[in-house]
């Protein structure tokens, strides 16, 4: 099972505005008709049942959208770029190269936007004015957005098993389902979490059988945080006692995996939970009557129950409670559910074309702005005409004066983004 995955995704770039001028016989001087290029392509992740994990990751870490299509002659505007759509398994946190979550896709069908397209350039027929009839320059499209991404599963479950190695919870997990663990007789048989199906009153519940957990996973012990992630989005909670062992053993058993979960998150202890002592099978009457006083004892739990998943004894006991408690820990975890699922991405608003920093650096001055820099990297500054336009929109925005104060003189180098120009 993949549970962690890092990929690159790649919006496509918008396409080139178009330099052109309408010729057609017996139309003199038809002016400009250069049409626009078009928007690049988005990447969206897509959640999914049809994934389990992200093991189709594990060979493939690039996607791409496709460019936009660029403007043609007579008006016309070139083809989007298409939407590259991302499955991923339901339960993924999405988190940026800076460890930032992007998003967390809990529900089938949420879609979160994870790069954007590069805008499409305009064509010379934008810039027909009355003193510029005959516009000799059009924009280039921009690069779309590109980053890595890192992708977590956490996995949705109704029940998660939780306990010390070997417990019996792999057992457990293919006594009440249809799944087949790997099951034996020594600790840290299960290295990877299992799933299970459980039909429950009218419906079905989910069963995670987590990987046992020792004294320190809280603080990435064992298996640690990699498995630990996973409890959290668990509506109940089932602790798996080793029969075989005293009630010291169990009390003790029990005081561990709960410091674990409190020291990983607190509110894992406020979960509905179950405690069941598995292994009545090696019980004399003695022990029976031992674990029947032990879990009578305990006041937190919803439920306590004594079962043999080796022999079935107690189970139709243990699916009645759980299709009890489902109910409550199913309601319980909906607010939150529905809380994570309306969560949208903040971006911040696009800058005012007059919202940029200017900073020396050596022998050159660095020009710092959304705005400014997405101006530059659509103009040709290798046409005359685009750069004079360009000069006026610059000088309209007191970049050359903000040059000037920062103590600029012509012939000084100025970047503004991935361009370079001279100052004069």
């Amino acid at each position: 099972m993949l549970d962690r995955a890092s990929i690159c995704v790649r919006a496509g770039r918008g396409g080139n505005g178009s330099l052109s001028f309408r010729r057609e016989k017996y139309v003199p001087k038809g002016g400009p008709d250069g049409g626009d290029g078009a928007p690049g392509g988005d990447v969206v992740l897509m959640a999914t049942r049809q994934f389990h994990d992200l093991s189709h990751f594990r060979h493939k870490h690039h996607f791409r959208a496709a460019d936009g299509g660029q403007g043609r002659g007579a008006n016309k505007r070139g083809a989007d770029g298409g939407v590259l759509e991302v499955q991923v398994p339901v339960g993924t946190e999405v988190l940026g190269a800076d460890g930032v979550m992007l998003g967390d896709l809990v529900t089938e069908g949420q879609r979160l936007l994870v790069a954007r397209g590069g805008e499409g350039g305009r064509g010379n027929v934008c810039f027909k004015s009355s003193t510029r009839q005959a516009p000799k320059f059009a924009e280039r499209g921009l690069d779309g957005e590109e980053l890595w991404l890192t992708l977590s599963l956490k996995l949705l479950a109704d029940i998660g098993l939780v306990g010390l190695p070997n417990a019996g919870k792999s057992s457990l997990l293919a006594a009440l389902t249809r799944a087949h663990p790997k099951i034996a007789a020594y600790p840290f048989t299960t290295i990877e979490p299992n799933l299970g199906v459980l039909s429950v009153g009218q419906g079905t519940a989910v069963i995670a059988d987590i990987p046992g957990l020792i004294e320190g996973a809280g603080e990435g012990a064992g298996l640690g945080h990699r498995f630990l992630a996973h409890i959290e989005r668990t509506a109940l909670l089932m602790f798996v006692l080793d029969g075989g062992d005293g009630a010291a053993d169990w009390s003790a058993a029990l005081d561990t995996v709960r410091g674990e979960l409190g020291a990983f998150r607190a509110q894992l202890l406020q979960r509905p939970a179950l405690v069941v002592v598995n292994k009545a099978d090696l019980l004399d009457a003695a022990g029976r009557e031992e674990a029947g006083a032990f879990l009578a004892g305990l006041e937190w739990p919803a439920a306590s129950l004594l079962v043999s998943a080796q022999r079935g004894d107690g189970l139709k006991d243990l699916v009645a409670t759980l299709a009890e408690v489902m109910v409550s820990a199913r309601e319980a975890q909906a607010p939150a559910a529905s809380a994570a699922a309306a969560a949208t991405v903040l971006r911040p608003a696009d800058a005012r074309l007059e919202s940029f920093t200017v900073a020396r650096d050596g022998e050159c001055f660095v020009v710092r702005g959304f705005q400014i820099e997405r101006l530059f990297a659509k103009a040709d500054l290798d046409n005359e005409d685009a750069v004079a336009y360009l000069q006026q929109l610059i000088e309209r925005a007191g970049l050359n004066d903000a040059l000037r104060k920062a103590g600029a003189t012509p012939g000084d180098t100025v970047l503004v983004g991935a361009q370079e120009f001279e100052f004069a």
